[in-house]
């Protein structure tokens, strides 16, 4: 049961974690109910043996404003580095020379003038037809619903971008983001990641990365953080219906009923479809599967040697997209842990184990040469089917807005109208945004708003 002008959060990763707190903080009485055993969501981590295994690579840039004031309520901001400037290593099996792109210190969208000028990867004339497209992509209105509606890839190639082009610069940034190559992404959303990103502020598009496993940094401290501001936590408690009440709303889960006044929906796209009362969300039956699902294959690599200097490498011309040093945060002793991150990956979710073996190792060889005399001790896969929704032209028409139909039910989750591709930042600005209408709304009833 919860008291009077209590909420329920169904959801315990990043969106729900942020409503919770946001609501808590404010005084009302906060029950927050996941369906699997430890916060985090989707940004956390597991044991394998004696290792922390984040269950995907996250990183964060200096403009995810949100995401890093959620760190510093959850206390943990110093677990966390973030570049002074923003510096990619870039290995390209088009050219055997390590390449950078690394930002001066000069104001947007010159910053980026030195890094283009030595990226060799690109030809000269390449680079400068970039940067004409990224003047003309800074200037794109992404509020106009027609943008969304159009393809990322054929304004790229309507402003001279060929696949090379794309492939080095605009996916390299755009599938870590987006979760999808130009090709299937939409013109809005592409906008938005590179005038936020790149080409509005100089130094938003520095990158940040945890320092310790993402449960300790996410789980472990919302847990703790909630429980100081009095809210319940209960964890492997799958919501199975929501009744909408003369007073308000009953949760209802296998093994337990909760009265809540309002409901704060932080769940999955096909869970959000499933479990709100018909009728309460503005889409026709089926948004859910309209919108889809764009997966992430993470690859797990331990190795008895060093044989990445830096903490993170991006590649070009090859299927290997970033490879991260994870020896830290895992807790190993002694080698090396390598993680890959493939985006958008259709085409690999399926694959076994060993055929992604037989097919990325020899691309990791290439791009790192010491790997070759190192001796492989565990290799592993982990898989995540619905990393994200997925951001195609038109996806803006299905993203939920945070108040729902019902009064009382609201939706977070980083698929739902915030503008941002489904990143931390935007699950934490789901969250916020959720939180915040729940509070502003006028009293009703003698309930506290």
């Amino acid at each position: 049961m919860s008291p009077r002008g209590g909420v329920v959060v169904v959801g315990g990763g990043l969106a729900g974690i942020t409503a919770a707190l946001r609501c808590a903080d404010a005084g009302r009485p906060v029950i927050l109910l996941e369906s699997r055993p430890r916060l985090g969501g989707l940004a956390s981590s597991f044991r394998r043996g004696d290792l922390d295994v984040d269950n995907g690579q996250h990183v964060f840039l200096r403009c995810c404003t949100a995401y890093r004031a959620l760190l510093a309520r959850l206390g943990v901001q110093d677990q966390v580095q973030l570049q002074d400037r923003l510096d990619i290593a870039i290995r390209s099996t088009w050219d055997d020379r390590p390449a950078r792109l690394r930002r001066a210190r000069l104001p947007a969208p010159l910053h980026l003038g030195t890094a283009l000028l030595r990226y060799r990867v690109l030809s000269l004339a390449q680079r400068l037809r970039f940067a004409r497209a990224a003047l003309a992509l800074r200037r794109l209105d992404r509020a106009d619903p027609t943008v969304d509606e159009a393809s990322f890839a054929e304004w790229l190639r309507a402003h001279g971008q060929d696949a090379r082009t794309i492939e080095a610069l605009w996916d390299l940034v755009g599938v870590a983001t987006l979760n999808a190559r130009a090709e299937h992404a939409s013109l809005a959303l592409a906008a938005m990641v590179f005038q936020v990103g790149l080409l509005t502020d100089a130094g938003a598009a520095d990158i940040g990365w945890s320092r310790v496993p993402l449960q300790r940094l996410h789980g472990d401290a919302a847990q703790a953080r909630l429980a100081e501001v009095g809210a319940a936590v209960h964890t492997g408690r799958r919501v199975h219906q929501l009744e909408r009440t003369a007073g308000g709303w009953l949760v209802r889960t296998r093994s337990a009923e909760y009265v809540a006044d309002d409901v704060i929906l932080a769940v999955a796209p096909p869970a959000a479809e499933l479990l709100a009362p018909a009728g309460s969300l503005a889409a026709p039956p089926g948004w859910s599967t309209r919108l889809g699902v764009s997966p992430i294959v993470n690859i797990h690599v331990v190795l008895d040697r060093p044989v990445l200097a830096e903490p993170f490498v991006a590649a070009v011309g090859s299927p290997v997209q970033w490879v991260f040093d994870r020896t830290v945060q895992s807790g190993l002793a002694a080698g090396q842990y390598l993680a890959v991150s493939l985006s958008a990956a259709d085409a690999l979710i399926d694959v076994p184990v060993a055929g992604l073996r037989e097919r990325i190792m020899p691309e990791l060889e290439t791009l790192l040469p010491g790997l070759r005399h190192a001796r492989v001790l565990d290799f592993f896969v982990t898989r995540e089917r619905g990393a994200t929704f997925r951001p195609g032209p038109g996806s803006g028409a299905l993203r939920a807005l945070a108040l729902s139909r019902a009064p009382g039910l609201l939706l977070a989750g980083a698929w739902t109208d915030t503008g941002w591709p489904a990143t931390m930042e935007g699950a934490v600005r789901s969250g916020d945004t959720a939180a915040r209408a729940l509070l502003d709304r006028p009293a009703r009833d003698g309930v506290p708003s």
